[in-house]
């Protein structure tokens, strides 16, 4: 009979040795291995995608120290959760020979009043804290318990870790070892599971359930993506569909269609999705694709993220709409990123090459011997503040990275360029 505990939970790791993936982290002789094994930890955080193991590592953390564990949720705890826990830790400590470690999950959801909470308790040692986020915790934590915190970053599960975990899955679980598998391909189902362990372990459920007792489990490409296709979940921002969803609010704004970019905006706030998620991919869309047509695009964008910020929700989905819908009917540019990405690739295939001397700095009387400095045009003491002048490695005169796109901003940009003559060659 199927067990009633899902199999991600089944197959949890409790120790190292089970644990997948992270090997920067985890292996023997890693930064964080050592100072597990030392028995002296200090807070941390860390910060990686769903699904690569965050939760397990606090537990397996804990296990391996003997300490006591506690574990908070920033979704459904608040200051009195937190308290709480502080509360308890500081009356155990008599009884206590460890230091009990607070897992906090999602800590980028709590509030700074709710982070303000942990500091003391921190900083005194009642409590060692882990937390765990998706998000960049430079942006999300506040600057005085990041700095108590080391951050250590978790990746994407690899290939081969995703190889690893299915082997270990089929061979190690003891409902699954009971039951005929062919592995005929795997590209579908690691493709679909994106480095997630959870997801893989989903989608290996989800095609056991297909197949009646006593069948052999098969398992290629062809399988796997029809499986998905007939049971495609309801949108869940840590679930299957997380991705697709912010790819086609992004694509919408793109295509300049203000009514699907707020119907998939309004498919995130339904299901939960953090509000601060949405705004910040559209500050990364106003400078990706709209960048010089509007920069006021930008300005907007960006100020959405704080209004969000500083609101909450509900309200903060008024200053969200009000941006995509702006960013979807604002002119479109991608130039600015094909301009530095131009010039990073120059940099990769030319080298660092050498500063021309008449734009270096000239501080020392060696250096202005040396001729650095010494033909340098002041632009300003020019007619329009403007000279014929080189700026660029001589092997790179001329090149153009940046080329002005067809909408009216970038048009003036264009107009203003070529009018100084021969250095780029925008005006044929």
């Amino acid at each position: 009979m199927n067990p009633s505990v899902p199999l991600a939970e089944r197959m949890r790791p409790t120790t190292f040795n089970q644990y997948v993936g992270q090997s920067h982290l985890v292996a023997p002789g890693s930064v964080l291995r050592d100072m597990i094994e030392s028995r002296h930890i200090a807070s941390f955080i860390l910060w990686g995608p769903p699904g690569v193991g965050k939760t397990t590592l606090a537990r397996i953390v804990a296990g391996y120290l003997d300490r006591p564990f506690y574990s908070l949720s920033a979704v459904s705890s608040g200051v009195k959760d937190v308290r709480e826990v502080i509360e308890r830790s500081r009356a155990g400590r008599m009884f206590q020979p460890n230091r009990p470690i607070l897992f906090i999950d999602e800590i980028h959801r709590f509030s700074k009043a709710q982070q303000d909470a942990l500091l003391g308790a921190v900083e005194d040692g009642t409590i060692t804290l882990i937390g765990a986020t998706t998000e960049n915790p430079s942006f999300e934590v506040i600057a005085p318990l990041l700095s108590r915190c080391q951050v250590y970053v978790l990746k994407s599960l690899s290939v081969n870790d995703l190889q690893s975990l299915l082997e270990r899955t089929i061979n190690e679980d003891e409902y699954l070892k009971t039951l005929s598998f062919s592995i005929e391909e795997t590209e579908a189902l690691f493709r679909f599971s994106g480095g997630d362990a959870r997801k893989l372990l989903n989608i290996i459920e989800l095609i056991v359930s297909t197949y009646r007792e006593g069948e052999t489990i098969v398992i290629n490409n062809d399988l796997v993506q029809k499986r998905l296709q007939e049971n495609i979940a309801l949108y869940d921002k840590n679930g299957e569909q997380h991705y697709d969803i912010i790819s086609a609010f992004i694509k919408s704004i793109r295509g300049s269609d203000p009514n699907a970019a707020v119907y998939w905006m309004a498919r995130m706030i339904n299901a939960g999705e953090d509000p601060l998620f949405i705004a910040r991919r559209m500050v990364i869309l106003a400078s990706e694709d709209i960048g010089l047509a509007n920069p006021n695009a930008f300005l907007m964008a960006n100020a959405c993220f704080e209004a969000v910020h500083k609101i909450g929700m509900p309200e903060g989905r008024i200053p969200l709409a009000e941006t995509a819908i702006y960013l979807a009917t604002s002119s479109k540019s991608n130039s600015v990123i094909c301009a530095i990405d131009a010039a990073l690739e120059a940099v990769r295939t030319q080298g660092d090459l050498s500063v021309p001397l008449h734009l270096r700095n000239a501080p020392t009387e060696l250096m202005k011997e040396l001729g650095y400095a010494r033909d340098y045009k002041y632009a300003h003491s020019y007619e329009g503040n403007f000279t014929d002048q080189d700026y660029l490695p001589q092997n790179l005169n001329g090149t153009v990275f940046y080329e002005p796109q067809d909408n009216a901003r970038e048009k003036e940009i264009k107009k203003f360029l070529s009018r100084w003559g021969g250095r780029y060659s925008y005006d044929k």
